[in-house]
């Protein structure tokens, strides 16, 4: 629920996953009202089927929150490596789980990088919010989100992604740049 009580709807994906459970990196903003009590339940819609998340952990300014799920084995989603990092004018791809065909995409470009942003032309709605922002591989690099600003204003046109290892830093483990916790992050790039 939104503060108007009102059903929030966003994104969210999945980071890793073991015989258990699966964990998935969302927005803040998306469930928001869940870090009260009492709090709403959390639901995930996979594939027309609504499953019960766990709110583990959230982080405010940074627009992030961290949610379990008691599905086993779903399928994750590979960071992008550290290295060679994003360029001005890279194009990126936000996915969001809604849409007609049971999600979509919307692509821009970056339009400045640093340690704790990227600013970039991808379109982001509120479904879109908490979904993956990819590059040209198909990694993940950032997670949209509509209210996430680094520099302490909004921008008009253009939208501030949360980088990927904001992630790391502030809502789940990654040693070496690897997911620890549940399972492990596929792929070989780092966090």
């Amino acid at each position: 629920l939104d503060d108007a009580g009102q059903p929030s709807v966003g994104s969210a994906f999945v980071v890793a996953a073991d015989s258990q459970q699966s964990l998935l990196v969302t927005s803040y903003t998306t469930v928001e009202s869940s870090t009260h009590t009492p709090a709403p339940a959390i639901y995930v819609r996979k594939g027309g089927q609504d499953v019960r998340a766990q709110l583990w952990t959230w982080d405010p300014p940074n627009d992030l929150a961290l949610l379990i799920v008691n599905q086993p084995n779903l399928p994750k989603l590979n960071f992008a490596p550290q290295s060679p990092g994003l360029h001005i004018g890279d194009e990126l791809y936000a996915i969001s789980g809604l849409g007609s065909a049971g999600g979509s995409i919307t692509q821009g470009s970056v339009a400045d990088v640093s340690n704790n942003l990227i600013q970039d032309t991808v379109a982001v709605g509120a479904a879109g919010q908490g979904g993956p922002v990819l590059d040209n591989n198909g990694d993940v690099v950032g997670i949209a989100s509509l209210s996430y600003h680094p520099l302490g204003f909004s921008s008009t046109g253009v939208f501030f992604t949360v980088p990927v290892s904001a992630s790391c830093s502030h809502i789940l483990r990654c040693p070496g740049g690897a997911i620890g916790g549940v399972g492990a992050q596929g792929g070989s790039g780092g966090g």
